[in-house]
């Protein structure tokens, strides 16, 4: 892409996106994605009412007066964003390519946390690492991300859930909050997502295409996988097409629904077709509960 279009488009996202971070996300995300905790802070001389469990064994035995630990919550978090980058992402029938969307929502994620004065890293995956930009702050940080979502070409096409979340284990030593944002259309990383959510706070986007679900009578439609490269013809005028089609989608929801579950993280299917602030906006207030 050359550098004035790509400007241009960084500009056009920036724009959408952080205003939808500012006068929509801002408040949910606060709520939904609170810090890790409470942080010790300093130690005061115990005062009459202060909880005996707070008492600074310690500091009480070398002054010979009790002290008690304060404590505050730890805001600060660590938002970690897993993109999907494999081939099936170029994929889209009505408004824009499931890549385009994942890009969006990307950028309002990453604008909400910095507006929470939040670090934001990306992890991009197919079936390998493509590539990892560490945690920061700040504006230039995360239109660096918006250039790198728009602009990026991954070595490979397929899907690799499972190397991502092993990734984000290893690399990321503290707890954060991950996005997973992919199709999902891998098998597979259920032990995986099950041993990464004990450590971090993991949340499945879930793009999808209405045409992935159900295929319109068009007669005979040439095809391409785009994480294999086949290439190969579809009678989409053959019910037992379309019906094969609806049930792959049905038993992929289902599985899908069965992983989140066991694992317990919190998911959202979000359509390409559909505007993506309602869904996230029910996962930001189901979260806040």
């Amino acid at each position: 892409m050359e550098t004035t279009e790509l400007l241009k488009k960084v500009r056009k996202i920036e724009i959408k996106t952080k205003g939808l971070s500012n006068h929509i996300f801002s408040g949910s995300y606060n709520t939904a994605f609170k810090g890790r905790g409470m942080a010790f802070t300093e130690v005061r001389e115990y005062i009459p009412g202060d909880d005996i469990r707070t008492i600074d064994w310690n500091v009480t035995a070398r002054f010979n007066h009790p002290y008690v630990k304060v404590f505050e919550e730890e805001r600060e978090l660590t938002v970690m964003l897993l993109i999907d980058v494999s081939g099936s992402n170029n994929f889209g029938t009505n408004k824009q390519l499931k890549q385009d969307m994942i890009t969006e929502i990307a950028a309002v994620l990453a604008f909400s946390a910095i507006n929470n004065n939040d670090k934001v890293g990306v992890i991009f995956f197919s079936s390998k690492i493509e590539k990892f930009i560490p945690p920061k702050k700040g504006t230039t940080h995360i239109l660096r991300i918006i250039r790198e979502l728009l602009d990026f070409r991954p070595d490979e096409t397929s899907t690799n859930i499972s190397i991502a979340l092993k990734y984000l284990r290893n690399i990321i030593k503290k707890r954060s909050v991950a996005f997973v944002i992919s199709d999902f259309i891998d098998k597979g990383f259920e032990d995986a997502l099950k041993i990464i959510n004990k450590k971090h706070d993991v949340v499945c986007l879930r793009i999808q295409d209405e045409r992935e679900k159900f295929l319109p009578k068009a007669g005979l439609i040439r095809m391409k996988d785009a994480e294999s490269g086949k290439t190969f013809w579809l009678d989409s005028s053959n019910r037992e097409v379309r019906e094969g089609l609806a049930s792959w989608h049905k038993e992929t929801d289902t599985y899908l629904s069965s992983v989140f579950s066991k694992a317990g993280v919190d998911s959202v299917n979000i359509y390409t077709h559909m505007d993506y602030v309602p869904p996230l906006l029910r996962l930001f207030k189901q979260r806040s509960k």
